[in-house]
């Protein structure tokens, strides 16, 4: 098995989360919620691909993982 695909496969990231979002997250290294929890929006917003939707899904998934 390839590093990216065991990679992609421990993601926990959001099911619904766009693919251009899902790679844009992937080419800066984010693979988990986690590591997502140190960023700032405006970080995650420079990332070409986090769009409103994108960042909406994420907030929401973050918030649920904190409770």
């Amino acid at each position: 098995m390839t590093t990216r695909r065991r990679e992609h496969q421990e993601s926990d990231l959001p099911i619904g989360l766009a693919k251009p979002a899902r790679r844009a997250l992937a080419a800066a290294g984010y693979w988990r919620l986690e590591q997502l929890a140190k960023l700032s929006e405006a970080e995650l917003k420079q990332l070409h691909g986090i769009g409103p939707k994108a960042l909406d899904l994420l907030r929401r998934a973050l918030s649920a993982m904190d409770k």
